[in-house]
């Protein structure tokens, strides 16, 4: 059965439900004779709660999991800024409150895209931006603050010179929250109601001990020189061993029950209840099956856990069944549950398990009660840092520096002072950086963390060398329709590219509707801006007997009346039984309707009536909507109804209306709280049937439901299901595939969830122009090939293998901007929107250029050569480095032989590495061996020298342990991917050569 587009687009806006990720409940529980003990409300996820119910079963069957804010990507301070050269200033809001801003000059994952990074350190937390580097425009620290909407002071920012600053902002930074967890497990036998019973367990049955075997490995605690997670490895007075694991970077130590300290005159277990107790999250192990008797969060008296998950094991089938309990003030976090949320894969179900716990136990740091304590915390640290250092700064600072150019060149007669000053502020904070990466306190990198796998917003190349500069686009079958610089063509793939409209014809909206024989054009060219309507059918005869482009003469027919001078359109693209469309004319807003067609679409082989070649006379105008200013973003908004209660809404000035279709009548939704105001988007996502609106500008995104109607008008006032988050950058475009948010900026794609907004990627794509996204998602790129290099090349020899990367295959890089000795290409790149989705979306495909077998889409290489980066520093950085060097090698107790090593010697190969992992003794007595991909092994992080030897991470496991999951059918060839991971062991690392 085909669908139409307009149900492809309502897949990628997104109609979700909530209720997948569980429901509120008062859980009560009661003892043996069935008194009343306690209850609390908890979100119970079960998989869904109907399974049975027809809506969206197929979407929640396959579940992308992923790591919600994970620590490589929001832990900048340390990745980006630490041991490098940057500034730092301190300052007094209009509230008297202090701040500190930390600036950077930066590449962006080592693509050649210089960028600014800023972070503002404030007693609400912490606002992370970047900002777009120009050799020719000055950035300063008021202009970083003003897009942080922070534009007035009580006293101006300071520069901070001071090196040891750097050891107090990653204090600030550690209070985000720690990189590593601890779990409690928790034993419970069959028809064990109360937590005193479960924790007097002392052993536990088979099947609890394979599914510890799962979660990781057993280790001896005395000695133990891992993350402990608050166990004592020096006097076993916390047991004797204890379950550990590494997982994408991240040490995971587990509480067992069993393994904990069991004392029988203490029928409270205090000593496993003082560890299980304070874990934020717990894993209830429970024998026996549904519902004799059904476990609740009550049975256990913590203050403390917020989050049960409970594990079931089935013998009869040989799964797990698991189920989520969350505290209801703990946000939504991901994934989902799948329906039924039964496991048959051993290695799916800990990534699945471990993934859920982590994303928990950070979303349980946003609830008020550890909220408002890190708010505490974060508040007293700033302003006992603002105390120590302002009587420094009156005296040292240089007032020229306050608000004058971010990252000056020193003039000549103090260059010198201040290239010293900065080799040693370098030296500092590389130091620091050492530390933290020696004591197992520093995020993990993207390498070490294993995200070498296929991904749903993987793209494949559609046609590669696209020679023009595409404005918009359109699917048309499996073809394309782009308006360039040189009129609007026919894209299919790397055939030759054939011309529709001619470069009389400036498109700059378009939208192709195959159900309805339609396309749509907005064509503007000065004051003479027209919209335009043809029948595909007859565009795709003149294609077929190759007739000339068309010119804008050739189109007089086409026009539709009254819409001169209009400078944006919107139609309805989801569910609506007759096409809508909405045309801004400067502050007038006409309503257009189609008629009811007399065909259903260009496949009908019996029209009622002869139809003309022009669709023009099948629209009709229906009313008139004056606004106070001309909107810059418009979308239309379906009514659950259809009648009298359909929505437009609009932004202007500084704020989000919604208007009503029938009455003309607007309702303010948003109003924006900035001094400028950039509006990017108002996408629709319904949530249960009800309109829902996420509203993005400048850095923000807020997401706005539109409560019910009543007699044709309607309230927008707070719900309990509002949230907003902001971007790390500012993006020209948001694309909704749901469960993703894409940001689109110039040289990136920031990939959130819409159910909470928390950051899954960033992806760096240099030159970046998206150009259709209503179904699948359209994009140039600009791809370098250097000189001499076969098109599917790799960087095997160079690249940092992760445990969970096969050998031969390398971590995902996209393709590099321009630099010496390359030719600049770009290429049309494709993500489908079934990847994204999650489910197959059946619709005609059949190109308009050539008849073609259509398969499911797959990865397909872009033959571009992943280019290794190299660096290029000036001489006083070059000092600085060998400064660090020797630093590195003081701090690790090496010898110097040889002297430092300059910047063109080559980085240690894996061998050397091994070699001096020997002479050092090698790895230790008693080191653990894991199976499981993403584990370590005890020795490496037995000392500073082993830590050296291993510089991607504290965790490196053997090199035959490979994710099970990276060979799995459809996985593309590494190195040959756009959407290669945007970073390498020398960024997410301190580079200490």
């Amino acid at each position: 059965m085909k669908s139409s587009v307009s149900e492809d687009l309502g897949c990628r806006r997104g109609d979700f439900s909530r209720k997948h990720y569980g429901s509120v409940e008062l859980l009560i529980s009661s003892d043996a004779d069935g008194a009343i003990q306690r209850a609390g409300r908890f979100r119970v996820e079960n998989g869904s709660s109907d399974e049975n119910a027809g809506a969206l079963p197929g979407t929640w069957r396959r579940t992308d999991v992923h790591l919600e804010n994970p620590e490589y990507h929001t832990r900048w301070y340390f990745k980006y800024f630490l041991g490098q050269v940057h500034q730092n200033y301190i300052g007094n809001d209009a509230e008297k409150s202090p701040f500190f801003l930390s600036v950077t000059l930066s590449d962006q994952n080592n693509q050649r895209v210089p960028q600014y990074r800023a972070i503002l350190w404030r007693k609400t937390g912490t606002q992370k931006i970047c900002l777009p580097y120009s050799p020719t425009k000055t950035l300063s620290v008021k202009s970083i603050l003003s897009a942080m909407d922070l534009d007035k002071f009580e006293k101006g920012p300071r520069e901070i010179f001071h090196p040891e600053i750097q050891k107090d902002l990653l204090v600030l930074e550690e209070q985000e929250g720690s990189v590593n967890f601890k779990f409690g497990v928790l034993y419970a036998k069959d028809g064990q109601l109360t937590d005193d019973e479960m924790f007097s367990n002392e052993t536990g049955s088979d099947a609890f001990q394979k599914f510890l075997n799962l979660l990781g490995d057993t280790i001896t605690l005395k000695g133990w020189t891992g993350y402990r997670g608050g166990l004592d490895t020096k006097n076993d007075t916390t047991g004797i061993h204890s379950v550990y694991t590494v997982y994408q970077g991240h040490e995971i130590m587990f509480h067992v029950s069993t393994m904990l300290p069991y004392s029988k005159e203490n029928k409270q277990q205090v000593e496993r209840k003082r560890h299980i107790g304070n874990d934020i999250v717990t894993i209830v192990f429970q024998e026996g099956e549904e519902p004799c008797p059904a476990f609740k969060p009550s049975m256990i008296r913590s203050h403390f856990t917020h989050i049960f998950a409970l594990v079931r094991y089935e013998p009869q089938n040989d799964n797990y069944r698991l189920k989520i309990f969350s505290e209801e003030s703990v946000p939504l976090f991901g994934p989902p549950l799948p329906s039924p949320p039964v496991f048959t894969d051993r290695q799916e179900f800990r990534d699945f398990l471990l993934v859920k716990l982590i994303n928990g136990e950070k979303a349980t740091l946003e609830t008020p009660t550890f909220a408002q304590k890190r708010r505490r915390t974060l508040d007293m640290l700033i302003r006992s840092l603002y105390q120590d250092l302002m009587p420094d700064v009156h005296k040292n600072m240089l007032n020229r520096r306050s608000f004058s150019d971010v990252l000056p060149e020193s003039p000549k007669s103090a260059r010198k002072k201040e290239e010293a000053r900065q080799a040693e502020f370098v030296r500092i904070g590389q130091a620091l950086k050492l530390k933290s990466i020696v004591r197992v306190d520093a995020p993990p990198s993207l390498v070490a963390s294993g995200i070498c796998k296929k991904e749903p917003w993987e793209p494949q190349c559609f046609c590669s060398n696209f020679p023009h500069e595409a404005v918009c686009a359109d699917p048309w079958g499996q073809a394309l329709l782009v308006s360039t610089d040189a009129g609007v063509l026919l894209v299919d793939d790397d055939l030759p590219s054939v011309p529709v409209f001619d470069r009389t014809l400036p498109v700059k909206q378009m939208h192709v509707l195959e159900a309805l024989d339609l396309l749509i054009l907005r064509a503007d060219k000065g004051k003479d801006a027209r919209l335009f309507v043809f029948r595909l059918s007859a565009v795709q005869r003149g294609i077929e007997g190759k007739q000339a482009a068309r010119s804008r003469c050739d189109c007089r027919e086409n026009k539709l009346e009254k819409t001169k001078g209009c400078h944006l359109y919107a139609i309805n693209t989801h569910h609506s039984r007759e096409l809508r469309v909405i045309v801004a004319i400067r502050n007038k807003l006409l309503l257009v309707t189609r008629k009811h067609s007399q065909r259903s679409g260009p496949a009908d082989p019996a029209p009622l009536s002869p139809v003309s070649e022009s669709p023009v006379e099948e629209f009709q105008y229906i009313r008139e909507i004056c606004l106070s200013d001309p909107p810059v973003v418009m979308t239309l908004v379906d009514g659950p109804t259809e009648e009298s209660d359909n929505l437009i809404c609009v932004a202007y000035r500084h704020q989000f209306d919604v208007v009503n279709e029938s009455t003309g009548e607007a309702f303010r939704l948003h109003h924006v709280e900035a001094s400028r105001v950039h509006f990017v988007a108002a996408i629709d996502v319904y949530e249960d049937g009800e309109a829902g609106l996420l509203l993005c500008y400048n850095y923000s995104c807020i997401y706005k439901k539109v409560c019910p109607f009543n007699g044709g008008s309607f309230l927008v006032q707070p719900s309990a299901s509002d949230f907003q988050f902001c971007w790390n950058q500012a993006p020209y475009a948001i694309v909704c595939a749901f469960p993703y948010l894409l940001a689109f900026t110039t040289d990136s794609i920031e990939i959130r969830l819409v159910v909470n907004g928390n950051l899954v990627h960033t992806a760096v794509v240099p030159q970046l122009q998206l150009v259709a996204s209503r179904s699948d998602i359209y994009f140039t790129a600009t791809a370098a090939e250097r000189e001499g290099w076969s098109a599917g090349s790799s960087k095997a020899a160079s690249a940092h293998n992760s445990p969970q990367t096969p050998p031969g295959r390398d971590a995902n890089v996209f393709p590099s901007s321009l630099g010496e000795g390359e030719i600049q290409s770009k290429n049309l790149y494709k993500i489908p929107l079934r990847n994204l989705v999650g489910r197959s979306i059946e619709r005609p495909l059949k190109s308009p250029l050539v008849s073609k077998v259509i398969t499911p889409p797959t990865s397909v290489g872009l033959g571009i050569a992943a280019i290794p980066v190299t660096h290029s520093l000036s001489l006083s950085r070059m000092e600085i480095k060998e400064i660090a060097s020797r630093t590195r090698r003081e701090l690790l107790g090496l010898s110097d032989e040889g002297g430092p090593r300059s910047e063109g010697t080559p980085k240690p190969k894996p061998k050397a590495r091994k070699r001096l992992e020997e002479s050092q003794g090698g790895p230790k007595p008693g080191t653990v061996r894991s199976t499981s991909s993403d584990r370590i092994t005890s020795g490496s992080l037995e000392s500073p020298s082993t830590a050296e030897a291993n510089p991607e991470g504290p965790c490196q496991p053997a090199g035959s342990d490979q994710d099970p999951g990276a060979d799995r059918e459809g996985s593309p060839v590494w190195g040959s991917s756009p959407f290669q991971l945007a970073a390498s062991s020398d960024e997410d690392v301190i580079d200490l050569k």
